[in-house]
């Protein structure tokens, strides 16, 4: 039993929160662009676009750089980007400018998440599960604070409320300065040719087999991150137009959702290592389909409790789905993680561009009554290897 290194642990995950929080100042921000600037629902959804997809196309690839060669003070320079995306989100004259802000917050954060889940799993020794769930609920609950800060800082402030996040960049910078210390120190006492790739020892046809493994997954996180969207982006000017409601309430119905997201995140963790990875995905996917499939007829108050219950089951797999993959592919951590927390964002954005054009074309209650079909995918999951054959794969590996 590998000893877990909690101070470490909650250190990361106070990082993920500012770094999330600081990224969930996009959406909750882009009403108050959308009316100031004049955009439509498509160009509010490139704004996310590009936010995601940047951090989604590079996380795999400083995944893959770091896994080898570890690179600790990556950490707080790559919050100095997201530093400057936030002061430039905050004073940005015209729609270019913001474009280019939300680029070097994408920038920030993918460098952070493989390099943070990788701190992560180093600290959490045997007990992963928990791990991996201390570090992904501060992220759940950075984005859950989206629709509190748009009540609070920028429907009085506007767009120059963003200036206060500048603060939070900083400190994030200091934490990371002292996170990449130890992570310098671990390197030191275990260095990177020591650590073996279970990978090495597989046959074609297992890793043929780990192929369409993963494939299936990136497939239940696509339904999960487009679901996610749907909720977060545009489920708010559904709620204003069907109650006739102002933004600040429309937003305690998305934070009901992210708070209890963020409690499903951690508790998700220790679940899965008790019950099992795949059964808790697939618990995560299928309980909540009932329940998005009932979102669009609930009335106001229902709406409350649906969001509440759903948002707890649905990302409930949040941390597990990174720490199954990591499993899949053992010995690849920083490649695994970016690719799993990547693709999660690069879907979000590619979901959050389709969604709004579908939006500009069509009534946006027929494309929420579509988005609410998406957990029904969730049923893939028993095609998924079970955590059995994973310990099967892994010690035929090293064999």
């Amino acid at each position: 039993m590998k000893p877990t290194v909690f101070r470490i642990l909650f250190a990361i995950s106070l990082v993920h929160l500012f770094n999330d929080t600081i990224q969930s100042i996009i959406p909750a921000i882009l009403p108050i662009l959308k009316d100031t600037m004049k955009l439509t629902y498509t160009q509010s959804g490139i704004i996310v676009f590009m936010l995601n997809m940047t951090a989604s196309v590079m996380q795999p690839l400083i995944g893959l750089y770091a896994d080898r060669r570890p690179m600790p003070y990556m950490l707080p320079i790559g919050m100095g980007f997201t530093f400057f995306g936030v002061l430039g989100i905050a004073l940005a004259p015209n729609y270019g400018m913001v474009l280019l802000s939300v680029i070097l917050i994408g920038l920030g954060s993918a460098v952070f998440h493989p390099e943070g889940s990788r701190v992560a799993f180093m600290a959490g020794g045997s007990r992963r599960g928990l791990a991996q769930s201390i570090f992904q609920v501060g992220g759940n609950s950075g984005q859950s604070l989206a629709s509190v800060m748009t009540a609070i800082i920028f429907a009085p402030l506007g767009q120059l409320g963003a200036i206060w996040f500048t603060a939070i960049a900083a400190i994030a910078i200091v934490v990371q300065l002292y996170i990449a210390r130890w992570y310098d120190r671990y390197l030191t006492l275990n260095p990177p040719s020591q650590r073996k790739s279970g990978s090495r020892g597989m046959s074609l046809q297992r890793k043929r087999q780990i192929k369409l493994a993963i494939g299936l997954l990136l497939f239940l996180i696509f339904a999960r991150s487009w679901y996610h969207a749907g909720i977060t982006i545009y489920y708010p000017f559904q709620l204003m137009d069907q109650f006739a409601i102002t933004l600040e309430q429309a937003q305690i119905y998305i934070f009901l959702f992210a708070a209890a997201g963020a409690v499903g995140t951690f508790f998700g963790g220790p679940l899965s290592d008790r019950f099992g990875r795949r059964n808790m995905i697939f618990f995560s996917m299928l309980g909540s389909a009932p329940l998005a499939l009932l979102l669009p007829y609930a009335s106001s108050g229902w709406a409350y409790v649906i969001m509440l219950v759903n948002g707890f089951i649905i990302l409930s797999s949040f941390s597990v789905t990174v720490v199954y993959a990591q499993e899949l592919i053992p010995g690849k951590v920083g490649t695994v993680s970016g690719l799993t927390i990547g693709f999660a964002f690069g879907l979000g954005a590619l979901g959050a561009l389709a969604l709004g054009r579908l939006a500009d074309v069509y009534e946006l209650e027929a494309v929420m009554l579509a988005v609410s079909f998406l957990p029904l995918l969730g049923l893939l999951t028993l095609f998924l290897p079970s955590d059995k054959t994973l310990k099967a794969w892994t010690q035929e590996a090293e064999q």
